[in-house]
């Protein structure tokens, strides 16, 4: 039995499961890459903790539900890139509990509680991340700094040590390792920019801290990057469809192009935005999710240009920093509506005002 993904009702370029998430990993390693690069061990670890907690969780559903073909499915690939997708997300050094609870919660809840694969009407990934951060916002924020800022060595054994004891071999605490040699904790460039500007800073005395790096986010800018390449790369491959990431950056571009021309002093400027937290990881990799994405060409233009708004307000007015995950939630419950009204005229059927007219 073979399991295929396809936009409908016109779209009959179909890839089977197994191949097109391949390729949706294959792209997305050059942005983990770039995260062990900057930020070390950590989101490794926890995407190895989510992937062998979501084969285990899905086994155990599909056998209780009498599934047929249990290891086809088992690795079609939608439950592995699921686990790594909520792996890049969680902060590097969380404890290991998280990155478990939010695997269950992606699989056995999302997912397989919907009927499985096709079936769940919210990302996965995102609705465990927003889960998370909304039930431990201490483990969920407490970020680390990247490597080049950090005042103790996190080589691999201490990242193990401090995800399965809370401490480093040498007895380092995670609050030790987010602070400085000046004496301040250290957070993500969005948040310490939310926060600077709060206190009455202008984003160009915010932009002084060391975590913005000679650019825009120190390591952050660099990820982005990455995820961007790996995005072009499933764009070329027609592995997702174009709109939804233009339409999503060109909406984030003119909201903070619009407001940093306006107030370049409280508002930070659209390359800030793109490079920062998970903008581009969201933009390919998130918002263009089959199952829970708009199908139709006008309602993928809508859904990101939708998107890309939410973003902005959560960045700039909401109690989060980024917004990624609760924007695409947001537009995952928007998309069956929109595609109602966006999907294409079906050849052969006459509209109710052409039948009046016929009778």
């Amino acid at each position: 039995m073979a399991f295929w993904i396809a936009s409908s009702p016109h779209n009959h370029s179909k890839a089977e499961t197994s191949a097109l998430m391949r390729l949706v990993i294959y792209a997305v390693l050059p942005g983990i890459f770039a995260q062990w690069y900057f930020f070390g061990w950590g989101n490794i670890i926890h995407i190895l903790l989510a992937i062998t907690t979501v084969l285990f969780c899905e086994f155990i559903v599909l056998s209780l539900r009498n599934k047929k073909n249990i290891r086809k499915q088992l690795f079609d690939g939608s439950a592995i890139l699921t686990a790594i997708l909520l792996g890049i997300c969680l902060p590097a050094i969380a404890p290991w509990w998280i990155s478990i609870i939010g695997a269950v919660f992606a699989v056995v809840v999302v997912k397989q509680l919907y009927g499985g694969l096709g079936h769940n009407p919210f990302n996965p990934a995102m609705a465990a991340y927003v889960m998370l951060l909304i039930s431990f916002p201490l483990q969920m924020t407490s970020w680390q700094p990247p490597l080049a800022l950090m005042t103790i060595d996190l080589d691999l054994a201490n990242t193990l040590s401090v995800i399965f004891t809370d401490f480093t071999k040498e007895g380092y605490s995670v609050q030790q390792l987010r602070t400085s040699v000046d004496g301040f904790t250290m957070a993500t460039p969005l948040d310490t920019l939310k926060t600077n500007t709060g206190l009455g800073l202008t984003v160009f005395e915010s932009m002084e801290n060391s975590v913005f790096g000679e650019h825009f986010s120190l390591g952050w800018e660099w990820i982005n990057a990455a995820f961007f390449i790996g995005g072009l790369v499933l764009i070329a491959k027609k592995a997702i469809a174009w709109q939804t990431p233009l339409s999503f950056l060109l909406s984030l571009f003119i909201c903070s192009f619009i407001a940093y021309s306006i107030s370049p002093d409280s508002s930070a400027s659209t390359m800030f935005h793109w490079l920062s937290g998970g903008c581009m990881l969201g933009a390919f990799f998130i918002l263009t999710d089959p199952v829970t994405g708009a199908t139709s060409t006008k309602g993928r233009l809508i859904v990101g240009a939708l998107a890309g708004l939410l973003v902005y307000l959560i960045r700039t007015f909401g109690g989060y920093p980024d917004g990624i995950a609760f924007a695409v939630l947001l537009c995952n419950m928007a998309a069956p509506l929109i595609d109602q009204y966006t999907r294409p005229r079906t050849y052969g059927h006459q509209t109710k005002e052409k039948q009046g007219e016929a009778k």
